[in-house]
């Protein structure tokens, strides 16, 4: 099986989404702003949320941490918690 591990901003409208990935893309550190800005409870760690494997995460979410490249922020990504960003920190 699949194990990724990923980290995540959690956000409540698209346009903030973009927002934050402009900056992490501007050279801003993901975790500072998954720090201030994230509603998810992961956000005081930076967005991390650990290990998981295919199944563990809602379908949207689990269709881009295996396929989207590692290291590489994607999204906005909807889900029926919000907005997301997601950086896939590694896959085996």
């Amino acid at each position: 099986m699949t194990i990724a591990t990923a980290r995540h901003i959690l956000v409540n409208s698209e346009e903030k989404c973009l927002e934050l990935k402009a900056a992490i893309e501007a050279g801003e550190d993901f975790a500072d702003i998954a720090r201030k800005n994230s509603s998810c409870p992961s956000g005081r760690n930076g967005g991390d949320l650990g290990e998981f494997g295919p199944g563990m995460m809602v379908p949207e979410f689990d269709k881009v941490v295996f396929s989207a490249e590692v290291g590489t922020v994607q999204g906005p990504v909807k889900t029926q918690f919000g907005y997301h960003l997601l950086e896939v920190t590694s896959r085996s």
